[in-house]
């Protein structure tokens, strides 16, 4: 399963808010919604938040195993 808890780490690191990201970048308030759920996103928006918080891929979203029962 992709997480995207680097995420909402590296924008609190570089200070910046879900609502600069909708207002300042202009990121949909629905792509948000995604990534907070963990939900498919587009290469598209990885690559846009990568530019925004000037960071690498892994700084927005790693790999974790899903366990299995």
């Amino acid at each position: 399963m992709i997480s995207y808890q680097p995420l909402w780490d590296t924008m609190k690191h570089k200070g910046i808010t879900q609502y600069q990201l909708i207002h300042k970048y202009n990121v949909s308030a629905g792509q948000l919604s995604r990534l907070r759920a963990n939900q498919n996103v587009s290469t598209n928006t990885l690559n846009t938040l990568c530019e925004i918080l000037d960071c690498e891929l892994s700084d927005v979203a790693c790999y974790k195993k899903l366990q299995s029962n």
